[in-house]
């Protein structure tokens, strides 16, 4: 098993927050998943960053600024099915394939990210 820690380790925040910044920009692509978002991005963007820093090993900043993730609490309010999922799957691999890491590291995120997305479907 390839630890979260080092995750955060392997590629650092810096990598981590040209991942969010990148997949955002792929948001912003897919009219799909923008209308999700009734505010700016950037909000969404730090928070998004502040998740992915915090459960791949790095510091805790995101459940001492919102509380416990609860992902699927949070995001139950839109009707995510399998194609929302896919939407946000390639959104999120398209900003991965721009970052440069460890094939490793690759791997355990995107399993990561696979099974969340799973989760996350309550359609």
């Amino acid at each position: 098993m390839y630890e979260f820690q080092t995750i955060y380790q392997s590629i650092g925040e810096d990598k981590i927050k040209k991942l969010t910044h990148l997949f955002y920009l792929q948001v912003k692509q897919t009219p799909e998943l923008l209308a999700l978002y009734p505010e700016e991005l950037d909000p969404a963007e730090e928070r998004l960053f502040l998740f992915l820093q915090q459960v791949f090993g790095g510091p805790q900043t995101y459940s001492e600024m919102r509380g416990h993730p609860m992902l699927r609490k949070r995001h139950f309010q839109w009707a995510i099915d399998g194609n929302m999922r896919n939407k946000w799957l390639n959104c999120m691999f398209a900003a991965m394939d721009k970052v440069e890491m460890d094939q490793n590291t690759r791997e355990a995120m995107l399993k990561y990210f696979v099974q969340v997305a799973n989760h996350m479907v309550n359609q």
